[in-house]
């Protein structure tokens, strides 16, 4: 196998310790063990998120933040289709490398058939346990993962483990309990977001505003937490990045008594034509160096 061929092959990792029961787990947290209907439906939402205008506004802070390096080697802890892990071989150049992993064998073959020869290598794997040596990468990306794992500390430490001195690492990740609305109904918007919360959103609702702390607690010095509250004016833009807004999402994943899923959409509905519905959401970007 030439080196071009190992870049886009798919390599085998531990793939043990992702999140809690799957009573507790949104779709994207076991994404090989949905049916095929909802595993394209998850790939194609995660797409459409990568377009989005705010979610690329999120990244370009992350960037920033990560500030990598020609030559560099970095890993994409939770890669997802892999636009990122492709961006990032862009800025490291034809001398560096991305490491792509992702938890899912489904996901991480959809990467490798939109590889565009840039020097990714695509791995499935656990971000609570990497398959990689001590000291082998100078940085390290993982966006919007840790929310779904059950152990997010113990990823933490992972990415430190792998991260030179002197390292990067940027964890990006949402605090789903600043998510607001206007122009529906408070009642309503209380009432369904205390059903679908159990769902659509994940165990750990407040990851984005505890990654500081968590870094604190790894040993990661020099930080910087930076808070990117996203604004969403329409229901069709929020609806690319708030399940809870999207009327394709199927009835049954939605968990709420008959007819509260219907009268919800309806006043999102509404509030789209009257053109004053709006939808918040802040993510954080922390990073600092090992």
């Amino acid at each position: 196998m030439d080196d071009g061929d190992r870049r886009i092959g798919v390599r085998q990792e531990n793939n043990r310790g992702m999140a809690p029961p799957q009573k507790e787990r949104t779709p994207f947290s076991d994404i090989d063990g949905l049916t095929a209907q909802m595993s394209e439906m998850v790939l194609a939402a995660l797409t459409e998120m990568g377009r989005h205008p705010e979610i690329r506004r999120v990244r370009r802070t992350g960037f920033d933040a990560l500030r990598p390096a020609l030559g560099a080697r970095l890993l994409d802890a939770g890669s997802g289709s892999g636009e990122v892990a492709r961006r990032l071989a862009a800025e490291v150049g034809p001398r560096g490398e991305v490491i792509a992993l992702d938890h899912s064998a489904a996901i991480t073959a959809a990467a490798v058939s939109r590889h565009d020869n840039s020097n990714v290598e695509y791995v499935t794997g656990d971000v609570c346990a990497l398959g990689l040596p001590g000291d082998c990468v100078d940085g390290v990306w993982c966006e919007r993962v840790l929310q779904h794992v059950d152990d997010p500390d113990r990823a933490i430490a992972e990415m430190r483990r792998v991260t030179r001195p002197g390292g990067r690492i940027c964890l990006i990740d949402t605090d789903w309990d600043s998510l607001a609305f206007d122009g529906v109904p408070r009642a309503l918007q209380d009432t369904v977001l205390g059903y679908v919360n159990r769902h659509f959103t994940p165990p750990y609702r407040d990851m984005g505003r505890t990654l500081r702390r968590r870094l604190v607690a790894a040993g990661v010095t020099g930080l910087t937490a930076t808070p990117v509250t996203m604004l969403f004016g329409s229901p069709d833009s929020a609806a690319v990045v708030l399940p809870m807004v999207n009327p394709r999402v199927p009835e049954d994943a939605w968990r709420t008594p008959p007819g509260l899923r219907d009268e919800w959409l309806a006043h999102v509905e509404a509030a789209g034509a009257r053109g004053d519905f709006l939808a918040v959401l802040t993510i954080w970007v922390v990073a600092g160096s090992v």
